[in-house]
């Protein structure tokens, strides 16, 4: 389950930069040649890159989860002993899943609502709000999910006696591990 939420996360992620690079650099950059060549826009970039922005966040906060790069400060909860800090961060997920959830329920109601009254964006594009506003629901509903899973994953883990599986899947890596993976202060071993 870990390693589909990871893969569908990953994807996510790339479309967000996709969207974000098709959504937002491309069509600005037709409208500033265009502001160039016959002095004005012809795409309404403002308009799109904002689309493309919500759609990025929402579809890259899955990705955020599963690879906990989610701001946390952890300061305090480093030195409890183990059992605390899995309680702790165990906690701090649920936080996280509760706030997915409210994000996807309230992005959900923008959506309905939109689609209830056929709204339109009120430029010249006239783009139809729930086309954008899908793709920001299915990135948060995909938040959701992967948030709301990884606390009741990593709570079967600790049923089971399983915990490093569960601080895997909710612990934040500690300093040295982060060295380790991003590459720093190997060379110095090495030596």
């Amino acid at each position: 389950m870990r390693d589909l939420t990871q893969t569908v996360s990953r994807w996510f992620a790339w479309l967000a930069g996709a969207v974000i690079l098709f959504g937002c650099a491309l069509p600005i950059s037709i409208d500033v040649i265009s502001r160039a060549i016959i002095g004005r826009t012809i795409v309404e970039s403002f308009e799109i890159a904002g689309y493309a922005l919500a759609a990025c966040i929402g579809l890259g906060m899955g990705y955020t989860v599963t690879s906990k790069a989610n701001v946390r400060v952890d300061i305090l909860t480093a030195r409890l002993p183990r059992g605390l800090r899995l309680a702790v961060d165990l906690i701090a997920s649920l936080a996280l899943a509760v706030t997915a959830f409210a994000f996807a329920y309230y992005t959900f109601d923008v959506l309905a609502e939109s689609w209830r009254l056929g709204a339109r964006s009120v430029s010249t594009l006239q783009v139809p709000l729930i086309l954008p506003q899908s793709i920001w629901w299915i990135g948060f509903a995909w938040f959701a999910t992967v948030a709301c899973l990884t606390p009741i994953l990593a709570f079967i883990r600790l049923l089971s006696r399983d915990m490093d599986g569960a601080e895997a899947l909710i612990s934040n890596p500690d300093l040295m591990d982060e060295m380790k993976e991003s590459g720093i202060g190997t060379k110095d071993r090495a030596s």
